[in-house]
């Protein structure tokens, strides 16, 4: 029986993986998350309330990954962007690194 349940929750893993790799609009379903705060595809817009956030469209997906890494680790002080970058793996933080490069500045 426990081999059952260890196989069966080994099966899930495995599937939630490949799942994610199949979803062709996975890079952009993660970034819509951060349309809150860096405006719709990483576009923010002046006067749209949202201060002085970083328009992350066009960026290079280094310097984004160098940026959310620094949150992660502390090294840049953040109000919020410390909790919401250690919630993703480095694959997705990677998606949506290269999903924002891709994007036009205007």
């Amino acid at each position: 029986m426990k081999f059952k349940i260890a196989f069966a929750a080994l099966c899930l893993l495995g599937a939630t993986g490949v799942s994610q790799a199949q979803d062709p609009n996975l890079a952009r379903n993660l970034a819509a998350t951060c349309a809150n705060c860096h405006g719709t595809d990483g576009r923010t817009v002046d006067g749209d309330g949202l201060g002085e956030m970083v328009s992350l469209a066009g960026m290079p997906a280094a310097e984004i990954l160098e940026k959310v890494n620094d949150y992660r680790s502390g090294d840049m002080p953040a109000t919020i962007m410390h909790q919401i970058a250690k919630g993703y793996t480095e694959e997705q933080l990677q998606l949506i690194a290269d999903y924002f490069a891709a994007q036009a500045t205007q």
